[in-house]
């Protein structure tokens, strides 16, 4: 195992020092590491069936009715009772947690939108759908999205700010009037407009968000590189012939990384909160996608129901409270003084 450097055991401390900062990333692992298993927690497949001697992955992998007893080529419905009789009667079926996938709907219910109850512990939205697994499911898919955003757009940015801060001069002149033009436009708008041209999916939408999300660290890394680009040392590398990219990729950016890495945390929250505010209003992911947003939307549609909209926006709020306080920990923890204030 690699030893860690001084000044990295310095931030480390700094940042477990930060209590609050502390417990809370390890509360998101925790929750982000069970969204990633939602399939095995909440699924309308069991995990395992065993027929007549042998063993089937339902989740992993489809089998056709026949192979259970029945009649049909179709796909097995493991909920139909000819086929649970018939797996019932020759061997036995482990099955998730919580029996509905995100897209399962619940026709037991005597209406929809039904409240919490033992067998939907949050209720079920106004089609029928468990809330449970659509929080699951949809918590996973926010966090997918704003880690695939935040690093990509990091890349850009960082780039972008690099190449202006290192050459500065015309560069930075007419890099900065676009950045001026290009930050005025009116981004909601366009995503609205965008969104109702082409049908948005989770590729497609990341990199329509892409086209705006990568300014917010130009500025931070153009600062850094003007303040470094004088420095004796790059002054050195020039002298003896290093490339300009060596100079700015190998010598300058680590410089420039506290500022990126104490702000990619709320880089993070906002894709998450942008994602959120477009499917509450009908123009992110597809319709049925399981989206936190797609869940506020339904309790604003159904105020008769509240706990759908009041799970949401707690599932919602502790999520970015939890991202806030990541950011201020890892702030702090590139502060000179941050360990004195944690």
């Amino acid at each position: 195992m690699a030893k860690l450097s001084p000044f990295t055991r310095r931030r480390l401390a700094a940042f477990r020092a930060h209590r609050r900062g502390w417990w809370s990333l390890w509360l998101f692992l925790g929750f982000f590491a069970l969204s990633l298993c939602a399939e095995i927690i909440a699924n309308d497949k069991p995990l395992l069936v065993s027929y007549r001697g042998e063993l089937f992955f339902p989740v992993v992998k489809d089998y056709p009715e026949t192979a259970f007893g029945g009649d049909l080529p179709i796909l097995a419905n493991f909920k139909d009772p000819v086929v649970a009789d018939s797996v019932t009667r020759h061997g036995w079926m482990l099955w998730p947690p919580i029996r509905f996938a995100h897209n399962t709907v619940n026709y037991e219910a005597e209406s929809f939108p039904a409240p919490p109850s033992a067998r939907n512990w949050l209720g079920t939205d106004d089609q029928g759908r468990d809330i449970v697994a659509r929080i699951l499911y949809g918590f996973r898919l926010s966090i997918l999205f704003g880690f695939g955003l935040s690093a990509i757009s990091s890349v850009v940015g960082v780039t972008a700010g690099a190449v202006q801060g290192y050459y500065g001069g015309k560069v930075d002149l007419l890099f900065q009037r676009f950045m001026e033009i290009w930050s005025g436009m009116p981004v909601l708008y366009l995503l609205i407009i965008l969104s109702s041209i082409i049908t948005m999916g989770f590729w497609s939408l990341l990199l329509v968000m892409l086209l705006f999300s990568w300014m917010g660290l130009v500025h931070v890394v153009r600062a850094e590189f003007l303040r470094c680009r004088q420095l004796d040392y790059v002054r050195a590398a020039r002298a003896i012939g290093v490339s300009d990219a060596t100079i700015m990729f190998r010598h300058i950016l680590p410089n420039a990384m506290v500022a990126t890495l104490s702000y990619l945390p709320f880089i993070f929250s906002g894709s998450v909160t942008t994602l959120t505010s477009l499917d509450f209003i009908g123009f992110g992911l597809p319709a049925g996608s399981p989206s936190l947003g797609e869940l506020l939307a339904q309790g604003k549609n159904n105020l008769h129901a509240p706990w759908i909209g009041l799970t949401a926006f707690g599932v919602l709020a502790w999520l970015l409270c939890m991202l806030v306080f990541i950011g201020e920990a890892v702030r702090d923890a590139f502060d000179p003084n941050g360990g004195k204030r944690a």
